[in-house]
């Protein structure tokens, strides 16, 4: 997974992503990916589902680059939040008790 990031990147370095590109573009891209999850989704699309996942990863992990920290620095820190979280399903979503 290491490897597939670092050439996301590089990939986003040779477009000039990472040095021409803006932290609020790129979550505006992110947004836009989001909003492309959500239509496929809805319309049950799995191979525009697995497309959008894709496209949600490339964005986050530039964005994550943008700002000098890793994708996995990121996971990491709220993972240790969420694993100690708890909470119920209402409706097929999960919702964290108000005190976590």
């Amino acid at each position: 997974m290491n490897e597939l990031n670092d050439l996301i990147i590089k990939w986003a370095e040779e477009k000039g992503i990472t040095t021409n590109g803006t932290p609020i573009g790129q979550a505006s891209k992110t947004l836009e990916e989001t909003n492309e999850l959500m239509e496929a989704v809805l319309s049950k699309d799995v191979d525009a589902i697995k497309d959008a996942i894709g496209d949600i990863y490339v964005t986050i992990a530039i964005q994550a680059y943008m700002n000098n920290l890793s994708i996995y620095e990121c996971i990491s820190s709220v993972y240790d939040i969420i694993s100690k979280r708890t909470g119920e399903m209402v409706d097929g979503v999960f919702v964290k008790n108000e005190q976590d």
